[in-house]
């Protein structure tokens, strides 16, 4: 009962967690990842319509619009390297915190066991007690001791 407590609200703890998370640390992040898409789109917007005023005006225009399309081509590759590397890291924390729960949950199964297997010992102590006092109690006969002994086991 104690452990389905404690997994339960480790369960909760961690359900509140993702939740928090999703509230409060993924919109600020996704906000500036928005943000900065918008700006290098907003970017390559510029870009292309200077490029078709340059190339009324110089012939060099070609080789400005080709550096800035490979400048926003990598901001927006990094960009996206960023936003792997935190659901990469939020992967990484949540196994952590999965691991940390599950060890919590096999050592609490192991403490219950281990009472289980105590209280067992003082029940098989008191039931070999409570049969020794029956055949002390009796006179010696073999098939009186039998008698008890089959009754000491079955009720084991």
């Amino acid at each position: 009962m104690n452990m389905n407590a404690t997994l339960l609200g480790q369960a909760i703890a961690f359900f509140l967690f993702v939740v928090f998370c999703m509230k409060y640390v993924w919109p600020p992040i996704m906000e500036a990842i928005e943000e900065r898409q918008k700006k290098i789109a907003d970017g390559l917007a510029a870009a292309d319509r200077a490029a078709k005023d340059l190339n009324l005006a110089q012939a060099n225009a070609s080789d400005q619009l080709k550096e800035a399309k490979r400048a926003a081509s990598e901001l927006i590759e990094q960009a996206n390297k960023r936003k792997a590397q935190i659901v990469d890291e939020a992967k990484i924390e949540a196994q952590a915190e999965r691991e940390k729960i599950l060890a919590q949950g096999l050592a609490e199964i192991d403490a219950e066991r281990n009472r289980a297997r105590d209280e067992l010992r003082k029940q098989v102590a008191t039931l070999a007690v409570i049969g020794a006092e029956k055949i002390i109690g009796r006179s010696i006969n073999m098939e009186a001791h039998t008698d008890i002994l089959n009754k000491l086991t079955a009720e084991l």
